[in-house]
């Protein structure tokens, strides 16, 4: 059965049987209204994007996958200690989301955005966090990391970060879990 629920926007339940996350509402629900042409969202406190947000500074382009978000993403440097549940945390958020698909809150977690579908969102999301997980990796051995060229990195970004590419790389991850769990679309 799916735990999913559509809220209006104040915040009510409008479908579903499950309570809001008011913290979640409140980032959400500043980024679409301030983004309309944001389709979907992703946030969470992973545990290597949530260790990356304390050291405040983005992502190095160290890999492929990581210059996917060369340029392309924002560190968010407002204090992230309390919990967000006041209107002027999700504003901040939003401003950070201008014409990027990710950004990093320091002290808080990652965010992923997508002007195309929630499969880009995702993938996007589940790349991030892989990223930081590699980067942190990386800096665990003492050893400063080579640089991808900020030219290499920008045609990467241009012919595997975008929109469709995320959508594309979502597709089996979708089929996967469309076969173990095909009571979450009821």
């Amino acid at each position: 059965m799916s735990n999913l629920i559509l809220v209006n926007h104040q915040g009510d339940v409008v479908e579903g049987k499950h309570a809001v996350n008011r913290a979640g509402f409140v980032l959400h629900a500043a980024v679409h209204e301030a983004h309309p042409e944001i389709v979907a969202m992703c946030h969470a406190h992973t545990i290597y994007g949530t260790a990356f947000a304390a050291l405040g500074r983005p992502l190095d382009p160290i890999s492929q996958d990581a210059a996917c978000f060369f340029e392309d993403h924002v560190l968010i440097k407002e204090e992230a200690g309390a919990v967000a549940v006041e209107t002027r945390a999700g504003h901040s958020v939003a401003a950070a989301f201008r014409n990027v698909k990710a950004a990093i809150h320091r002290n808080h977690g990652l965010f992923t955005a997508s002007r195309h579908s929630i499969d880009s969102a995702a993938f996007w999301f589940i790349g991030l966090e892989r990223c930081c997980r590699q980067q942190l990796m990386v800096e665990a051995t003492g050893t400063k990391p080579i640089l991808v060229s900020p030219e290499s990195a920008r045609y990467s970004r241009e012919h595997v970060g975008s929109e469709y590419i995320g959508w594309l790389h979502f597709q089996p991850i979708y089929e996967q879990i469309a076969m173990r769990c095909p009571d979450m679309f009821e």
